[in-house]
């Protein structure tokens, strides 16, 4: 059996970043910058209060409480020069430029809150609650480089230093399609025999959830030809494919029926449980990367934790790489099979421990339901005695 780094392997050397595209503000969030952002101006562009209260000369309340004349008010935003001289006082909004003059502000809490006319109960040093011109970036700092994840703080800074369209790496768009004649969309009636299908939404979630868009194209049966026509379909969108289902080694398998005459799909066994039966290639002129999980729904989730979204996180522009793990003492016994690394569900608490789930089977999805982790067991270990130190995969 091929090893579960040997095959991740294959597939980060297969997978590309997304070509960079110019986008608008709004879209870029969960995005990759292309390039460097630099601000043309510095932040703050203007020496302003960041509070409200009265800008002053600190030389002017050497000896407090004082009372001083109120000469002018400056709300944010003011374009209006205003100019503070020896003993008297501007009341200031936050965010107001500081008029020329001033070097302190008092903040409103340490006055009377006069408007005509304020006492000062208590002195302010040079500077206090001013905010300087370029203190947080000068003009032409780069703010964020080539490479950053897009969230909110960096998407903010972005339009802070004035830009309305950013070169980055779309999230990737990627089309989920289960297999299995037995399948019942939710909210449909079973008929015996049948299940409700839920590796497409649990699957979709998951690509949305590692920052791509995730797309259900629904379920097909076990017609290989049917399979091709909808993978067709949906290639012109999608920058990857994932399919759950139909690539174990019996009768009635259409993910493997279909794309194995193509030469660009290899179905293989990779040393992991749960999902040993696994499918990776390209489709295409574009060669669009498929991921061929298996179908039962803890196999294929764990699947794609381990494989797929390492490959997106490639494809955004993103180190990819296997799961980071995590050192913990398991509450109970573990067993794995020989030759296999198992990845066992459990429960990681803050105390260190992790607690393995009850029902490690590949088809229990109430308990992966239930875990927030993923236990480890190398290739090489069959038992692991309750309080060993286990490495752990967080969920």
């Amino acid at each position: 059996m091929k090893s579960v780094d040997a095959h991740l392997a294959e597939i980060l050397a297969t997978v590309r970043p997304l070509a960079p595209l110019e986008l608008e503000l709004e879209q870029t969030l969960g995005t990759t910058l292309a390039e460097d952002v630099t601000s043309p101006v510095p932040l703050p562009p203007f020496d302003n209060s960041a509070m409200d209260g009265y800008a002053v000369r600190a030389e002017d309340l050497s000896e407090v409480p004082v009372t001083l004349p109120v000469i002018d008010d400056v709300a944010a935003g003011s374009v209006e020069l205003r100019a503070v001289g020896p003993g008297h006082t501007v009341r200031i909004m936050t965010g107001a430029p500081m008029p020329a003059g001033a070097d302190t502000v008092v903040p409103v809490e340490w006055t009377d809150g006069g408007t005509v006319s304020v006492r000062i109960d208590r002195r302010a040093e040079v500077g206090n609650a001013v905010r300087r011109a370029g203190e947080d970036v000068q003009a032409g700092e780069v703010v964020l480089k080539a490479g950053t994840l897009i969230g909110p703080a960096q998407l903010g800074i972005i339009a802070g230093v004035g830009r309305r369209r950013v070169l980055a790496r779309p999230r990737p768009r990627v089309v989920v399609v289960s297999t299995g004649a037995e399948l019942v969309e939710p909210g449909g009636t079973l008929a015996p025999g049948q299940i409700w299908e839920s590796n497409s939404y649990t699957l979709a979630a998951a690509v949305r959830e590692a920052g791509a868009d995730g797309f259900r194209a629904g379920s097909v049966g076990d017609d290989p030809a049917v399979l091709l026509d909808r993978l067709d379909t949906h290639l012109v969108r999608a920058d990857a494919i994932v399919t759950t289902g139909g690539v174990s080694m019996g009768a009635y398998e259409p993910v493997k029926e279909a794309l194995s005459p193509l030469g660009t799909v290899r179905f293989e066994k990779v040393a992991i449980q749960p999902g040993m039966p696994q499918g990776f290639g390209v489709l295409g002129e574009d060669a669009v990367p498929i991921f061929a999980l298996p179908g039962n729904p803890v196999s294929s989730f764990v699947s794609f934790m381990l494989f797929v979204r390492p490959a997106l996180d490639r494809m955004r522009g993103l180190p990819g790489g296997p799961p980071e793990t995590v050192t913990a003492i398991v509450t109970g016994p573990l067993r794995s099979p020989s030759g296999r690394r198992s990845y066992l569900r459990g429960v990681l608490a803050s105390d260190g421990t992790v607690t393995p789930v009850h029902g490690q089977g590949s088809h229990q999805l109430a308990a992966l339901a239930l875990a927030n982790a993923l236990i480890v067991v190398p290739e090489d270990v069959t038992e692991v005695e309750s309080g060993s130190a286990v490495e752990v995969v967080r969920l």
